[in-house]
């Protein structure tokens, strides 16, 4: 054994196979490893990080208008005096094109500000190069005062201190050690 220990190098494509693989598996071997680093370069960009948060916060904010449309103790139609003679499969309809549309206003919302906030978290945390505290805070402020933009400074400055607060709130709870009780 060499003094100081140290690890072994091998030359590009020469590395040691994993258990189980032949010499004549290596090829298909290194194909996957670049098709993963490829994942894993794509999954690293700001892009690929912004649309999954868009995209996430789409399905939770129609989720949520789904399970709050079920609650609806009152029938959508009864607002409408004037179709008052529709038959259940054409008041179904109605009410099915209702949750719908609800889902979809809450699901554009949702992912608006999913993909706003991780967008430029990933490009502060890209620009700083580090990933601590600081990151989600000063995203969380300029999310939030591009989301209050229409409502004037103060509400600027209102919606960025309450935005950044809040990412503070679930980093915090997010970067937590667990107890000896949680594991």
């Amino acid at each position: 054994m060499p003094w100081p220990p140290t690890v072994p190098l091998y030359p590009a494509g020469q590395e040691p196979l994993p258990p189980g693989m032949t010499e004549e598996e290596r090829p298909q071997l290194m194909q996957a490893k670049k098709y993963q680093d490829w994942m894993a370069m794509g999954m690293e960009s700001c892009v690929a990080k912004t649309v999954l948060a868009g995209g996430g916060g789409f399905a939770i904010g129609a989720f949520f208008s789904l399970m709050s449309a079920s609650f609806a103790y009152e029938d959508p139609l009864l607002r409408q005096q004037t179709q008052t003679n529709l038959n259940t499969t054409q008041k179904a309809k109605e009410i099915f094109k209702d949750m719908g549309k609800g889902m979809w206003r809450s699901g554009k919302g949702f992912g608006k500000v999913g993909a706003l906030f991780a967008g430029i978290e990933c490009v502060i945390e890209s620009y700083r190069a580090r990933n601590d505290m600081v990151n989600p805070v000063a995203a969380g402020f300029l999310a939030g005062g591009v989301l209050a933009r229409n409502s004037g400074p103060k509400g600027m400055l209102g919606g960025g201190l309450a935005f950044a607060a809040f990412s503070a709130a679930i980093d915090l709870f997010l970067r937590r050690t667990p107890s000896d009780d949680e594991d």
